[in-house]
């Protein structure tokens, strides 16, 4: 069976950057396990597994515009300290803070007294990524998990 949309794809990668510093990995634990056409991976990889079969492997070098886009100094803001009243924060923590646009996710990256810098861009923006991608299982989704929107069972979702 070909991947295509609302398949479900179970595999395993390993995630590299253009150094060669791998960034995440699945081998020492269970598959990811996605329905595809979900968006749920970046728009790279994603495009890269249509056509594609159980059991076959290959490498892929995503650029940043179908990873997680470059990084835009306009998500770089220093707001004010008293915004974080009461709570103990420090660099490095990442919280989930409500725009214009929406909620986005938001790493604390300086603090002063008066000022706490946050920075919503994504860690990996600006950067080219290589996946080696093994494809261990394509089946259709269910009619319950394109519901839910997600996988059930086996490296996925359980209720």
């Amino acid at each position: 069976m070909q991947i295509a949309d609302n398949h479900v794809v179970t595999l395993h990668y390993t995630v590299k950057t253009q150094d060669g510093d791998i960034i995440d990995e699945s081998q020492s634990t269970e598959p990811l396990a996605f329905i595809q056409g979900s968006n749920f991976m970046i728009a790279g990889l994603e495009d890269a597994l249509y056509g594609k079969q159980k059991s076959e492997k290959f490498e892929i070098t995503v650029e940043p515009e179908q990873a997680y886009g470059h990084r835009q100094d306009a998500l770089v803001q220093a707001v004010p300290a008293s915004m974080f009243e009461g709570m103990d924060i420090e660099v490095g923590m990442s919280f989930r803070a409500t725009t214009d646009q929406g909620e986005q996710s938001v790493i604390i990256i300086d603090k002063t007294d008066e000022h706490v810098t946050v920075d919503g861009n994504h860690p990996l923006s600006s950067l080219t990524l290589t996946f080696d991608v093994s494809i261990e299982d394509v089946r259709e989704a269910s009619a319950e998990e394109l519901e839910h929107g997600h996988v059930h069972g086996a490296g996925g979702h359980d209720h």
